[in-house]
């Protein structure tokens, strides 16, 4: 993969970027009990994905309103568990390795703005360019957060890098027409250990057109 091309990175938060994988579990499982879900199914199905998306699939006969209101539950368990977030490994190697480059770069996050700024401020990060599930008709695994991060950063999704740890996200980055960057093992144009990596890679790419 040739990230000479790379004119820009769309980076996924929870997981990627902020490492929050425990603060969302404990979340879920919470909810989980509280409507009588089998809590392994939700873990094997909600990360990466709009709390309301999850919902919808555990539990399919809830109309609109008792779908929004379970959502709007889920995310109000994670607004102040921030006790154990912070930066994933790599991150802030690569975010320096961003702006030394001149590269610019967009946080695109199933979470919605207030559960994405505080776990971003609480992982020391400031993302000038933010997409929440706020900014979205539909969430991923649709690709219209990424697409609308590219025109924010007016970078063609072509030339645009997806950096995700969830099948759902890397499904939304090549929907969009962008490279994609793969963690935990998944299988991207590129397969990463750690963001510290690609800081690496990027900047042993050489010049961009």
């Amino acid at each position: 993969m040739d990230l000479s091309s790379v004119g820009a990175v769309l980076l996924d938060m929870d997981g990627t970027l902020v490492d929050s994988d425990a603060a969302v579990e404990r979340a879920w499982r919470v909810w989980a009990a509280e409507y009588g879900v089998d809590p392994e199914a939700v873990l094997a199905i909600a990360h990466g994905s709009p709390a309301d998306r999850t919902v919808r699939r555990l539990l399919p006969g809830l109309d609109d309103a008792a779908v929004a209101a379970a959502a709007d539950w889920q995310l109000a368990l994670q607004y102040d568990d921030l006790s154990d977030v912070t930066a994933t490994r790599g991150a802030p190697a690569l975010l320096a390795t961003l702006a030394r480059l001149g590269l610019p770069w967009a946080v695109v996050t199933s979470a919605d703005s207030r559960l994405a700024k505080a776990r971003l401020g609480a992982a020391g990060i400031d993302a000038l360019v933010l997409v929440t599930v706020e900014d979205v008709t539909v969430g991923k695994p649709d690709p219209q957060g990424y697409l609308r991060a590219a025109e924010l950063l007016d970078v063609p999704p072509a030339r645009c890098l997806v950096v995700e740890d969830a099948e759902v996200g890397l499904r939304a980055g090549r929907a969009a027409g962008a490279m994609t960057a793969a963690l935990k093992g998944l299988d991207g144009d590129l397969r990463l250990d750690d963001l510290g990596q690609l800081a690496e890679l990027l900047a042993g790419a050489g010049p961009r057109p």
